[in-house]
């Protein structure tokens, strides 16, 4: 638990009200309680904050007045400021220093990494200090993992690959498995392509359960600094992301795509290969991604939702939409004063 004096000189922020009001852990507007910090990050909640019984209200400056009968931290961001303060109340517990009996361990390992049972470390595994190996976990020879990262049950991480400082990895995930690499013969038989890169991930990256990472044919594949991929993304060979972008569950990234720093990328989407996306670009959920882009903003190609009657009427105007413009040219083609007949 933590006074609100104390979350200020933690963090920063104007304090307004009672100081020595302490709160026990951070919620919604509408199931906090008494000792219940909350917070109002959207003005459409507004009805929201005069009902909720929070001990304590995280506001934006221009809302600092909207509740004057609780104290309140004021904050030019109340998300930000609330996932600040959920750290401090959820920290992430130390590692219990060991290997477990169970674990098949063939590297030397830091005294201060946990190993936990079943799992699999090969010959040549580097591993920083502070390292959490979850159950099951399987790393490959000669891959390298730095200081602080934590691997949850069951990820897979193949050989060669390396991995930053402080990053998390969730449980499923596998990294390093071969691209989709083949070429075809006349005869329609495919031949396997090598597939002799690595995968390169930077510092403080997130990577969600179930999520696969190939890597590369020849170069690597690479996952810069800061980048945070959800669930059940699909990462082909070559691919490169730049720091801190984010991308959300489903999202598909086929082989060779180049995608700048802070990008943000929604679920469902889809990039072909060998595109390149510049910084600071952000992609609709659902958006196909068919060609490059090189300006910042953001980018949008789903097609809103509608009753099936209507979007089978609307499709098959669009079906009809070459032999209209075909019927628009040779109107304007007759029209355009060359037929055209003088008066007698």
């Amino acid at each position: 638990m933590f006074r609100l004096d104390e979350l200020v000189a933690r963090l920063g922020g104007v304090l307004v009200g009672d100081a020595g009001v302490v709160v026990r852990r951070v919620a919604t507007l509408e199931q906090a309680g008494e000792g219940d910090l909350a917070f109002l990050a959207n003005r459409k909640y507004l009805p929201q904050l005069q009902r909720s019984a929070a001990s304590a209200v995280i506001l934006a400056p221009d809302a600092r007045d909207l509740l004057v009968d609780r104290p309140r931290i004021v904050a030019p961001d109340p998300y930000l400021y609330f996932a600040r303060v959920a750290q401090l109340f959820n920290p992430v517990p130390a590692p219990q220093a060991g290997i477990h009996p169970l674990a098949a361990v063939a590297c030397a390992v830091p005294p201060s990494a946990e190993i936990g049972p079943g799992a699999s470390l090969e010959e040549g595994v580097e591993l920083g200090e502070d390292v959490v190996v979850g159950a099951g976990c399987h790393i490959g020879r000669g891959t390298r993992i730095g200081r602080g990262t934590r691997l949850a049950p069951r990820v897979t991480i193949y050989h060669g690959c390396v991995v930053g400082d402080d990053c998390i990895i969730h449980a499923g995930a596998v990294i390093g498995a071969d691209g989709f690499g083949f070429a075809r013969e006349k005869s329609g038989r495919w031949v396997k392509i090598p597939q002799v890169g690595r995968v390169v991930i930077g510092n403080d990256v997130e990577i969600g359960a179930n999520t696969t990472i190939d890597r590369g044919a020849l170069d690597d594949t690479v996952i810069g600094d800061g980048c945070k991929l959800d669930n059940q993304i699909q990462i082909a060979h070559n691919v490169h992301i730049g720091a801190c972008t984010a991308i959300a569950g489903c999202v598909g990234i086929a082989g060779s795509t180049r995608i700048g720093a802070r990008c943000m990328i929604g679920g469902q989407a889809g990039l072909i290969g060998h595109l390149s996306i510049c910084d600071d670009v952000v992609i609709s959920a659902g958006t196909l991604v068919s060609k490059s882009i090189t300006q910042p903003g953001v980018y949008t190609g789903s097609v809103p939702l509608q009753r099936h009657a209507d979007w089978v009427r609307n499709f098959s105007h669009l079906r009809r939409l070459d032999a209209l413009a075909e019927r628009v040219r040779t109107l304007e083609h007759g029209h355009d004063g060359r037929n055209d007949r003088k008066p007698d």
